[in-house]
């Protein structure tokens, strides 16, 4: 095998990829089970706050995390028991149902946010200069539109005034 295959930057780019990742994910994961909340269920937690009226389609929310329906479906039994989330009937689709942060959900991410942040400033963002950052994001999104195009699945949907509203999206 050629020596220079070992040195090729695509192989540098991606392992420096996965060894910030996996350094973050440590940070993060210690940092927000001391809230009672494991990775995944931050992650949901996260994706519905930032989503339209707090809430997304099941389908969608499989879509934008890394979990599959089932997993999705476990995920929010659990955090449904635990009063963080529930679901509501999708009034256009009777096959569809709707994960919705309530209050004890928010209340947590409120209390949970403030170290996350911490965390990213220190360890993420706060190492790199304004255009570096931007730059970034850019190159992460083009990215990540490539690789998993069902990222942003439901989060630009107006959010339906209540539950008899029909909703296209």
């Amino acid at each position: 095998m050629n020596q220079n295959m070992f040195d090729d930057p695509r192989i540098t780019a991606i392992g420096l990829l996965v060894e910030t990742h996996a350094g973050l994910s440590a940070r993060f994961a210690a940092q927000v089970e001391e809230h009672g909340l494991s990775p995944v269920e931050f992650e949901v937690l996260m994706r519905l706050a930032r989503s339209p009226g707090n809430q997304l389609r099941m389908t969608d929310l499989s879509a934008q995390t890394s979990l599959s329906t089932s997993g999705v479906t476990r995920v929010v039994d659990r955090m449904e028991r635990d009063g963080l989330l529930r679901r509501r009937a999708c009034p256009s689709d009777r096959r569809s149902s709707y994960a919705v942060v309530t209050d004890a959900g928010l209340a947590r991410l409120d209390e949970t946010l403030p170290g996350h942040l911490q965390i990213i400033a220190q360890w993420f963002t706060g190492q790199l200069e304004p255009a570096a950052l931007d730059a970034l994001l850019d190159s992460l999104r083009r990215i990540r539109d490539a690789v998993h195009p069902g990222a942003t699945a439901g989060s630009t949907c107006p959010a339906p005034a209540d539950d008899t509203t029909a909703t296209g999206c």
